[in-house]
């Protein structure tokens, strides 16, 4: 039996309440402005110290996560590890044959890990300062190495142009990623996604995803190589530094924030640090021999800083190859081409008064609205 269809009522119109969504017209601005943020003041730093002991450049810096001691080493292949505190040497080890380009300090293990350009990969005891593993495979020189924060694995970059993830503990490649078609300059790694993001020579960055083993995304924005990355300690971003611009990328998939200019130069190494009031700032050195300081939100360049020569040495051996925050986030240690490691600090005497924020808000151009 077929329903029978009820009496047609004619129901209440129901009044939508005055400023309901679904009646209500929004007109969008024709483009969204983004409003350029006043920088945040920040004192300016200062050289505190120069440490002279090695024999050649010096390529890497890396700091012990007890922040007592830290190591550096380059062209004259030995690790020398020195009191954080005094400067003094504390010890120099041998075991390359060619430059030290990359230093890593586990904060797990009482492990020191190195990369040179003899193709090795070795792992060095701190208890009996000698070396206990080596890790083979790559072809070429290998010129950046990085730890997982979380994991028991490493990753090294170099002239093969193929970044190698290693078994800490067994010695074995466990992925060997090819993707890049020139030199692997910097591995950077986090616990979250993208778990290791690699830089180039062949002006790609490329962001490595670690459980299905392959290059999850690849940004090839950059004009010119690419040196020095860094992770936002706590932004979940990342910034790619080459010679054309400073970028800014979200994770995880590397969507483009912003430019950060102003430098001019091969940027040989950078780093992010957190300020406590929410201000970061990005410090960049350069291959000219500057040290650049930024305001991470604005961008602003507040402070170019050009590290004097040691002297003896010639005025052209001015370049800084690598520089690295303390744990305290209150010394610069930087690795310089003088054969110098050079530790700056903030001017303690500063204050906005005495050197004021030099800050005009950038005028709209036509670069800028496309």
């Amino acid at each position: 039996a077929a329903l029978m269809p009820g009496p047609v009522v004619p129901l209440e119109a129901v009044r939508p309440a005055p400023g309901d969504p679904s009646t209500t017209v929004q007109v969008a601005p024709r483009a969204v402005r983004h409003e350029i943020p006043k920088p945040v003041w920040h004192p300016p730093w200062k050289l505190m110290r120069v440490l002279s002991g090695h024999e050649g450049w010096v390529r890497t810096v890396a700091v012990d996560p007890t922040n007592e001691w830290f190591a550096s080493s380059g062209n004259d292949r030995l690790i020398k590890i020195w009191d954080l505190a005094s400067g003094t040497l504390k010890l120099s080890l041998t075991g390359h044959v060619s430059t030290v380009r990359g230093l890593a300090i586990s904060d797990r293990h009482p492990y020191l890990f190195s990369c040179s350009e003899d193709c090795e990969v070795k792992c060095w005891d701190l208890e009996q300062n000698m070396v206990i593993r080596n890790y083979h495979g790559h072809l070429s020189g290998v010129y950046c190495i990085s730890l997982h924060p979380t994991l028991n694995i490493l990753a090294t970059g170099g002239r093969d142009s193929a970044v190698r993830i290693w078994d800490m503990r067994t010695k074995v490649g466990i992925f060997v990623f090819g993707g890049h078609t020139n030199a692997v300059c910097d591995i950077v790694s986090q616990a979250s996604e993208p778990q290791f993001i690699s830089g180039s020579m062949d002006r790609m960055v490329r962001l490595w995803d670690l459980a299905a083993g392959k290059c999850s995304v690849t940004l090839t924005n950059h004009k010119k190589s690419i040196r020095a990355l860094a992770v936002h300690p706590s932004e979940y971003t990342f910034v790619s530094c080459s010679s054309d611009n400073n970028k800014v990328w979200k994770c995880p998939r590397g969507a483009f924030e912003r430019n950060i200019t102003g430098h001019g130069a091969i940027v040989n190494c950078c780093e992010i640090r957190e300020d406590a009031k929410g201000s970061s700032i990005l410090i960049g050195g350069t291959d000219n021999g500057y040290l650049h300081f930024w305001d991470w939100r604005s961008g602003h360049k507040y402070q170019s800083l050009q590290a004097i020569p040691q002297p003896g040495s010639m005025s052209a051996e001015n370049g800084i190859f690598d520089l690295t925050l303390d744990k305290s986030q209150s010394r610069l240690i930087t690795a310089e081409c003088d054969k110098t490691v050079k530790i700056y600090r903030e001017d303690p005497d500063a204050t906005p008064e005495t050197h004021p924020l030099d800050w005009k808000a950038p005028k709209m151009s036509a670069a800028q609205r496309y």
